[in-house]
């Protein structure tokens, strides 16, 4: 899955490489068989691509596992240097003479001179005294003690080198010259200043980003919280919509707006703005996005966008019908998921069966009601005006206003308490069924009565 902090990222970077004329590189890392799918890969492809990062100044996907011969000349290297040693202490050792499960490792192994072998990772030799400081767009300079950074693994036993050292040469020979990523990462970027110092090589410019957290202000995680870019487009989501809100997590445009057009986003955007504190998630406001989104589009890109939600409707959509019920739904869905519960009654045989909305509606003159609207329509001019203008002339003998007149012949013949006009709806349906939803209707009021 592609997380939706991860596509922030992605939107960040995209922005910054429009900006300046630059190019956004998509790589895979996977040099680690047990994270690496080739569908996952495909679904970051698809999810970037819904997004709209492509063009000239996108390139990928790279794979990290290409760069295997570089990444091995980087080991020899350093190890040529004295930068690096090999280590064959476990874990369970290290904590044995450090007392101290959270403490790091121990540099025990730096003097031995252990050749490569079974069960021998090579670590990077960090320095022992000094300071590594971090240029970062967003947090200014940080600095690390040297002497607090332990000497980490940069090749496993089996030969594989680390993220730390692959992603180093990596970007070293794909000539990245800046990197936006989360701010977990942030502790990473000394140990890897280390390895570009250590290459001969000057580091990228850095940009290390807030976490994006939920409504608890815990960090988004996929085990507890929706994170998929791909669920939040299965469930009708715009990409305009979603692109637009990911890049208000931690900055905004100038004026008091949120809802702007992409190329004002672009013109606007600096990285250096970005808010170092947590951005929260609102899948509320999210949502109140779509819907200005989807309200905004020309009718027939909005019929465009719901083919695929009617396709797999559980029943036959008339796309032509559809299109006459479209304005209808368009003011009133906030996800294209939306738009199947919103128009079945129409081709359904008969109203789906909402008991909750039948006992709400049901009551008190509905009978009564039911009855005069049978017989009102079945000569009225099939139209929405005069459809209206005879209910609420039958509301008024009861002393009703039209909202609660309209209740019972709305349950009547779209089974719901809400939806789309009624009257525009009745239109659409025809008088013939219409008539026949009502004639039910009063049929099972009696027999319940």
């Amino acid at each position: 899955m592609f997380h939706v902090g991860g596509a922030r990222s992605a939107l960040f970077n995209w922005v910054m490489a429009v900006q300046s004329g630059g190019t956004l590189v998509l790589r895979i890392e996977d040099t680690d068989a047990s994270r690496n799918s080739p569908e996952w890969t495909e679904g970051i492809i698809r999810a970037l691509a819904w997004l709209g990062i492509d063009g000239e100044q996108y390139e990928g996907p790279y794979f990290q596992s290409a760069n295997a011969d570089r990444h091995a000349e980087a080991v020899q290297t350093l190890k040529d240097a004295g930068r690096a040693y090999y280590c064959d202490c476990t874990r369970e050792a290290v904590i044995a003479r450090t007392g101290d499960q959270h403490k790091g490792y121990d540099g025990f192994c730096r003097d031995r001179g252990l050749e490569p072998g079974p069960g021998r990772a090579l670590r990077f030799r960090t320095p022992d005294e000094g300071q590594t400081t971090v240029v970062d767009l967003l947090r200014g300079k940080p600095v690390f003690e040297n002497a607090v950074l332990e000497d980490f693994v940069i090749a496993r036993a089996d030969g594989s080198v680390t993220f730390l050292l692959a992603n180093v040469v990596d970007d070293m020979s794909q000539g990245i010259t800046h990197v936006v990523r989360a701010e977990e990462h942030l502790s990473n970027a000394p140990k890897q200043q280390l390895l570009w110092e250590a290459l001969g090589a000057e580091p990228p410019v850095w940009a290390h980003v807030a976490v994006v957290v939920n409504e608890k202000r815990q960090k988004l995680s996929k085990r507890r919280d929706k994170v998929a870019l791909e669920d939040y487009q299965a469930e009708g989501y715009l990409a305009d919509a979603m692109r637009n809100y990911l890049m208000l997590l931690g900055w905004a445009p100038s004026g008091d707006r949120e809802i702007v057009p992409w190329d004002v986003i672009v013109e606007e955007f600096r990285i250096e703005d970005v808010n170092t504190s947590p951005a929260f998630f609102d899948e509320k406001k999210l949502r109140a996005f779509n819907g200005e989104y989807i309200r905004a589009l020309p009718v027939e890109k909005f019929i465009a966008e719901c083919l695929p939600f009617l396709e797999r409707a559980p029943f036959d959509v008339d796309v032509a019908v559809f299109a006459e019920l479209a304005p209808l739904a368009q003011t009133r869905v906030a996800l294209l998921s939306e738009i199947v519960p919103m128009i079945d009654f129409v081709f359904l045989d008969e109203p789906p069966s909402d008991e909750q909305s039948w006992n709400k509606a049901m009551k008190g003159p509905a009978a009564e009601i039911l009855a005069a609207a049978e017989a009102a329509y079945l000569d009225a001019p099939w139209h929405a005006d005069e459809l209206k203008d005879r209910l609420e002339r039958i509301g008024a003998e009861h002393g009703l206003k039209l909202g609660k007149t309209q209740a019972p012949v709305r349950v009547a013949v779209t089974g719901r308490t809400v939806g789309l006009p009624l009257f525009e709806s009745l239109e659409i349906l025809g008088r013939d069924r219409t008539l026949a939803r009502i004639a039910t209707a009063r049929a099972r009021l009696a027999q319940q009565n």
